[in-house]
């Protein structure tokens, strides 16, 4: 076994060359840093770096203790499942749609259309929603001046999260579109045919060929949406709320910033982000578990 692995290693080094790049980069902004969580388990003073005081698991302890952190977990938890739910139906219903486009001019255009907000960061996305869905926006002007009573988009707590769970799969379902697409090609058309010749009509042929044939792609965005449920999406929340939503859209993410840069507790923040990896590590083992349970599918 030795000598073959020496064998295919010599007919092979130029891949492993060409992997070396990566390999180094990873290591020295991946797994370095990783002595840096030595703080979570001190009192960390900038002065006197990892020789600061050790505390051991009082930090954790403290981040435990407060009513603050089950509200963020509570929230991150709760926008990011309705973010993977809505960001795997709405790309499969869409996909269906434009599947039965027979326009291919129409059809790569609104691909194309839907495809293009993936591209945009959501420090400008953030600034079209503030003009948007602001309380001067373009959406509340409107129904003021239709007689309705204004809605408060961004400084509301009960519709706060959902404003992010709606933007953000707009702004990302063209991509899920792209992938399902993919499958839909992939499927044999002389089943098509047969259903025909039977007698089902288009609704039928989704039904009993189109679905159960997508069902294994569906599962498999599924369980491996499930190791970013702990990101319920950094960037757009932090660029669209305020304190006046904290209570509903405070997720762990901008917990941490705040404790760790805008209040300089560096323990505490690296603390719950310790927690907040631990927990979407045990996750990501599951949904590739999951992965390979219910869609055969295997990295190792």
């Amino acid at each position: 076994m030795e000598g073959l692995a020496i064998k295919t290693l010599k007919k092979q080094w130029q891949y492993h060359l060409m992997l070396l790049p990566g390999v180094i980069l990873v290591f020295i902004f991946s797994y370095i840093p990783l002595y840096g969580l030595i703080i979570a388990f001190e009192k960390y003073n900038p002065g006197l770096g990892f020789s600061s005081k050790w505390v051991g698991l009082e930090n954790f302890k403290y981040i435990f203790s407060q009513p603050y952190f089950t509200r963020t977990i509570w929230n991150t938890f709760y926008i990011a499942i309705f973010k993977i739910i809505g960001g795997i139906a709405v790309p499969v219903i869409f996909a269906l749609l434009l599947n039965e486009l027979r326009n291919q001019k129409t059809k790569r255009t609104f691909q194309t259309l839907v495809y293009l907000p993936n591209f945009l960061s959501w420090v400008i996305m953030a600034g079209v929603f503030l003009d948007i869905l602001g309380s001067d926006g373009i959406v509340n002007t409107a129904l003021d001046f239709l007689g309705f009573q204004t809605v408060s988009f961004l400084g509301s707590v009960d519709v706060f999260p959902w404003t992010m769970i709606i933007s953000d799969i707009w702004k990302g379902f063209g991509f899920g579109t792209v992938v399902y697409l993919a499958a839909l090609t992939g499927i044999d058309p002389g089943l098509y045919e047969a259903a025909m010749v039977d007698g089902a009509k288009r609704w039928k042929q989704t039904i009993y060929i189109t679905l159960p044939l997508l069902m294994p792609t569906i599962i498999l965005m599924g369980v491996l949406a499930l190791g970013n449920v702990m990101n319920a999406g950094f960037d757009q929340i932090y660029n669209l709320y305020s304190p006046s939503v904290y209570e509903s859209g405070d997720i762990i993410d901008t917990y941490v910033y705040r404790l760790g840069i805008k209040q300089a507790q560096y323990s505490v923040g690296t603390a719950v982000g310790m927690f907040k990896s631990a927990i979407s590590c045990v996750m990501v083992g599951l949904s590739y578990v999951l992965a390979d349970k219910a869609a055969g599918y295997r990295i190792f």
